[in-house]
C-alpha cells in the first residue's frame, strides 16, 4: 500500500446518505460474505501494518509538537503487538456465529397466526473516537458482522493512522464485494464537524461516541439520532468489613491492565471503618511501588498527613491514570449510596467473605455491571466469549459491554393464513 494522506473525503450528508443506500443492500447479504470481509479486513492490516506504523509515526511527532496530553500519547502509540492483537481479534470475530435472522420466541401471540421475533442489523452507524486508532478496524469489523453500514470519524490526533488503516479497510472489502458505500470515513480534522455528521438522523440509526467524558456529552448534546454512551474508568471498589487485603490489592492492579485504555480501572476504593491503617498502609505501599498514586477523604487525610485530599468533584469524575482515591465509610449501605451517587456507572466491585453482602451489593448498586471478589478488567481480545468495543453504562438502550447485540435490533413478524 502506498503512503497516501492527501484522500478526499465525502461530506458528512453524502457519506450518510451513501451509508444508508448501502445499508439495505448489506442486510440481505450472507453471513459467510460478511464473515469473509471481516477476515479480509483482518488480514490487509496485518499486510499494511508497516505503512500504518509509519503514520502513527507522524501522528506521534504532531502530537508532542502540539503539547498533546500524555493520556492521548498513550491511546495513540501504535506498536506491533497492538496491531496483531487487533488483527486476532477481528479473526476471532469473524468466527463468531452470524447473529442476523436469528429467530426469538415472542409472548406476543395472534389467533391463527405464527408470530416470532427476528435479529436484524440497525442500518447505519457512526463511530466517533479519540485517539485509539485501531478501534476504527475493531468498530468496523463489529458493524460488518450485524450487516450495518458505519462511518467512522476519528480524533486530529490519530488523522494520519486512521487514514491508513481506513485505506487497508477499504482494501479488504473490495476482495469481497460487499456494497459500495457500506465504508465510510470522514476526515478527523479540519472543515468537518462532529456536530455535522450526529443530526443526520434521516440517514444514521445509532451513534456510538468512544473517548473521555467531554466528548461523549458533546456528542449526546447535539446529535438528534439516538447516541449510546460509552464510559471509561471511575469504577469504584468497596472493601467491606469482612473483605481481605490481598484480594483488594490484586483487583485494582488488575483492573488497570486493560491498556491503552483503562476502561474498567479501580479509581475510587470505599474502606469500611473496621480496618485498620495499618492495613491501609501495606496496601497503599504495594499500590506506589507499582506507579500510583493515593489520595484519600478529610478523616484519611486528618490520619496521614502526606496524603493528597481528594477534592469533592474528583469523586465523580474518571482519573483516567494511575490514581486512586480512597474514602472510609460505616456500612455497606453507606457504600452502595455513595457508589450509586458517583461512579460511571458501567463496572463496580465488592471484596467480601459474606455472601449475604455479596447478594445485598449485586442487587443494590446501580451499575450495569457489578464484580464479587473479581476483577473488572476489560479485554477487548479476550480468548473466549464474544468481542466488545467497549462499556455503557445508559439505560434505555444498550447496557454494559457494547457487542454485537448492541448493533442489532428486534423485528416481530405475524405470518397468517389469510383466515379471518
Amino acid at each position: 500500500m502506498t503512503l497516501n494522506l492527501l484522500q478526499t473525503f465525502p461530506e458528512p450528508v453524502t457519506a450518510a446518505q451513501l451509508a444508508h443506500c448501502a445499508s439495505i443492500h448489506l442486510g440481505m447479504t450472507k453471513g459467510s460474505t460478511r464473515t469473509q470481509a471481516v477476515h479480509a479486513v483482518a488480514d490487509a492490516i496485518r499486510r499494511y501494518q508497516d505503512e500504518i506504523l509509519e503514520a502513527n509515526t507522524l501522528d506521534l511527532e504532531a502530537s508532542r509538537e502540539m503539547a498533546v496530553p500524555d493520556l492521548m500519547l498513550e491511546w495513540l502509540k501504535l506498536t506491533p503487538e497492538r496491531l496483531q492483537a487487533t488483527v486476532q481479534l477481528l479473526h476471532r470475530l469473524s468466527d463468531l456465529p452470524d447473529p442476523i435472522g436469528r429467530i426469538m420466541s415472542t409472548t406476543h401471540q395472534i389467533e391463527h397466526c405464527q408470530t416470532y421475533s427476528q435479529l436484524m442489523p440497525l442500518g447505519v452507524i457512526a463511530f466517533i473516537y479519540e485517539s485509539l486508532p485501531e478501534l476504527g478496524a475493531i468498530a468496523t469489523g463489529l458493524c460488518l458482522k450485524t450487516a450495518n453500514s458505519i462511518i467512522l470519524k476519528g480524533s486530529s490526533e490519530a488523522s494520519y493512522s486512521n487514514q491508513l488503516i481506513a485505506q487497508a479497510i477499504r482494501a479488504g472489502i473490495e476482495e469481497v464485494n460487499l456494497p459500495e458505500g457500506c465504508f465510510q470515513m470522514l476526515p478527523s480534522d479540519q472543515g468537518t464537524s462532529i456536530r455535522d455528521l450526529v443530526v443526520q438522523d434521516q440517514y444514521v440509526n445509532l451513534i456510538i461516541p468512544y473517548g473521555r467524558a467531554s466528548l461523549v456529552q458533546q456528542v449526546t448534546r447535539q446529535a438528534t439520532a439516538p447516541v449510546l454512551r460509552s464510559a471509561i474508568g471511575n469504577c469504584y471498589l468497596y472493601w467491606s468489613a469482612s473483605g481481605g487485603l490481598d484480594a483488594v490489592r490484586h483487583i485494582i492492579l488488575d483492573s488497570h491492565h486493560g491498556e491503552p485504555d483503562p476502561v474498567n480501572a479501580i479509581e475510587k476504593v470505599l474502606v469500611h471503618r473496621g480496618h485498620s491503617l495499618s492495613a491501609l498502609t501495606m496496601l497503599w505501599n504495594s499500590l506506589r511501588e507499582r506507579g500510583f498514586e493515593i489520595r484519600g477523604d478529610a478523616d484519611l487525610v486528618q490520619e496521614f498527613a502526606d496524603l493528597r485530599l481528594a477534592e469533592e468533584l474528583e469523586w465523580r469524575h474518571p482519573y483516567l491514570s494511575k490514581i486512586v482515591a480512597f474514602k472510609v465509610v460505616d456500612t455497606m449501605e453507606a457504600a452502595i449510596a455513595w457508589i450509586n451517587l458517583h461512579s460511571s456507572g458501567h463496572a463496580d466491585c465488592l471484596v467480601t467473605e459474606s455472601y449475604q453482602e455479596s447478594r445485598q451489593f449485586a442487587l443494590s448498586i446501580n451499575s450495569a455491571s457489578t464484580y464479587i471478589n473479581a476483577s473488572p478488567r476489560f479485554m477487548r481480545n479476550s480468548k473466549r466469549g464474544e468481542v466488545f468495543l467497549g462499556m455503557s453504562s445508559q439505560k434505555g438502550l444498550r447496557r454494559g459491554p457494547i457487542g454485537m447485540q448492541a448493533l442489532t435490533t428486534l423485528k416481530h413478524i405475524v405470518q397468517g393464513t389469510g383466515q379471518v
